[in-house]
């Protein structure tokens, strides 16, 4: 294992068992088996561990969910599936980084107070993969969008629908609660962004023309 990413390993038990404020450079390094010094050869403060530790969730959380919407393509699933399937992913791997915690809710506030900026590229990476998902399935199933709403515009709802839902549970807690109401405003929200197949207009019956015997009378 290289030296950063043991420093990061022990990083998140320090801060998932003091919180960010109690959290300390020391205690990281004591963790990881290092000097003080040496961390600081690789971290020039406590806010930039905790930066470099948030960016390693959201690289970890987007690769969740591009891997799950791949696994639900291959078995078939519906859009609905998929894009479940993935956000569900994404955001599991955010809760389960954190889980059992005691201050979950602090090292989610810190981190849209010390990492903004890696809140909001992240949120654009999430936006740019649920759309070109969203482009692709639609594509390879033949689906269409109702009213006009493009693939951009389902992912924007897609979004609001998750922030809709952490508003009833706080830091994604309890995850298991969280996921499961996510789940069910999802599938709710795309069933109705899909349009209604158009129904195949009816072949014409080829008109069967009589076999003439030789002697009938025109």
């Amino acid at each position: 294992m290289d030296p950063r990413t043991r420093i990061l390993d022990a990083a998140m038990l320090v801060f998932r068992r003091h919180g960010f404020r109690r959290s300390s450079i020391e205690q990281a390094a004591d963790a990881a088996g290092l000097t003080r010094q040496a961390l600081y050869h690789h971290f020039k403060s406590k806010e930039a561990l905790f930066r470099a530790v948030i960016e390693r969730l959201h690289e970890e959380a987007l690769a969740a969910e591009v891997a799950a919407a791949l696994d639900a393509e291959k078995a078939g699933g519906s859009l609905a599936d998929i894009l479940v399937a993935s956000v569900s992913a994404k955001l599991g791997q955010m809760a389960a980084s954190l889980d059992g915690s005691p201050h979950v809710e602090e090292l989610f506030s810190e981190h849209l107070v010390q990492a903004r900026d890696l809140y909001q590229k992240y949120t654009g990476l999430y936006a740019d993969q649920l759309t070109a998902t969203i482009v692709r399935v639609c594509r390879k199933q033949g689906l269409a969008l109702r009213d006009g709403m493009t693939p951009r515009e389902l992912a924007r709802c897609v979004e609001m629908a998750v922030n809709g839902t952490k508003s009833a549970y706080p830091a994604l807690q309890p995850p298991g609660a969280f996921l499961r109401d996510l789940e069910i405003m999802l599938r709710t929200l795309i069933a109705g962004a899909i349009a209604p197949a158009k129904p195949r207009a009816a072949k014409p019956k080829p008109v069967k023309k009589s076999a003439r015997k030789p002697g009938d009378r025109r």
